[in-house]
């Protein structure tokens, strides 16, 4: 990952995406009882000076954990004829890697080869959150890191344009509910998205519409003024909801007004379940809080395709 070269000796396991039950609180309790503060520390210190990292950093653990489960595969980099997942399509946008390059720098000054680069980032989305503002939890420890990573295979994620029954399909694959679903999307509440990914909506929606019709008409107005038709600003966009660097329910308060960015985050209100769980989230801040936990905790215990137990050590 970054500046250090892992040499790992490799034992290949199963070959689906399941949750783990071999991961504990306690698991560095003895080989690196600081592990935790160290994490900590480096994102601390990296939102201080630049309050975009928190949204990145929960960003990057959700789309490591979706493929090939949480094994830090989306770390590694390309190399001779392998493009990595962080350069696939979906991934271009990722950012902070340098954070968990820190923190697994003073790890390895405080615990050599002890900790994986994938708990540290499960760690630090974590701490992602609870700087935020959000809810904190004990984050189960224990994951390996892998070192299959495949550009490819970044496909598998769920796109901004899926509609209710393609993310169910996804979430369901790696045994994840609908619950589930609803909670995690909840992570909107933090960040910014580029114009690319809400075009669909505001730009030749389908042949009776220019515009999605569920969309707020003077919302929708205002991202077309950031995102024209033919928009040739790099970084144009929008953030994704109005206190973007705050973890609150106000994400689901805009998605009930139509205010939400993408196609995905307006499915969840076609169908009378998730628009029930919409509709709590919004209404219950702790509600939300104790189900996105919930969901946290089993979405970063997934092991992956190939689970890949390391023996690693890193090597100068």
């Amino acid at each position: 990952m970054a500046s250090f070269n892992i040499a790992c000796l490799l034992i290949i396991f199963s070959l689906t995406i399941h949750q783990t039950s071999s991961l504990s609180s306690e698991y560095y309790s003895k080989t690196c009882p600081k592990a935790e503060e160290a994490v900590t520390e480096a994102v601390k210190a990296a939102t201080a000076n630049d309050p975009t990292v928190p949204a990145a950093l929960l960003r990057m653990h959700f789309h490591d954990c979706f493929i090939r489960g949480c094994d830090g595969s989306v770390l590694l980099k390309s190399n001779g004829n392998n493009k990595a997942e962080k350069d696939g399509p979906p991934n271009i946008s990722l950012h902070a890697f340098y954070v968990i390059d820190t923190a697994k720098k003073a790890l390895e000054y405080m615990c050599p080869g002890v900790v994986s680069c994938a708990d540290i980032l499960a760690l630090a989305a974590r701490d992602a959150v609870v700087l935020s503002g959000g809810p904190t939890w004990e984050v189960p420890k224990g994951r390996k890191d892998g070192r299959i990573s495949k550009a490819s295979e970044t496909t598998q994620l769920p796109a901004p344009t899926f509609n209710l029954s393609q993310l169910q399909q996804s979430f369901s694959q790696r045994g994840l509910s609908i619950e589930d679903l609803v909670a995690l999307s909840g992570g909107h509440t933090l960040g910014f998205s580029h114009c690319s990914s809400f075009q669909n909506r505001i730009h030749n929606f389908d042949s009776l519409n220019d515009v999605d019709p569920t969309l707020n008409p003077s919302f929708a107005s205002s991202l077309r003024s950031v995102c024209p038709m033919h928009n040739k600003v790099k970084n144009a966009g929008s953030t994704m909801d109005s206190t973007s660097t705050t973890f609150d329910n106000i994400y689901y308060k805009l998605l009930l007004q139509g205010k939400s960015l993408f196609s995905s985050d307006q499915s969840l209100l076609s169908h009378p379940k998730t628009k029930a769980l919409v509709s709590l989230f919004a209404s219950s801040h702790d509600a939300f809080s104790q189900a996105f936990v919930k969901s946290m905790i089993k979405m970063s215990s997934l092991n992956g395709g190939q689970e890949v137990r390391l023996d690693c050590k890193v090597v100068n």
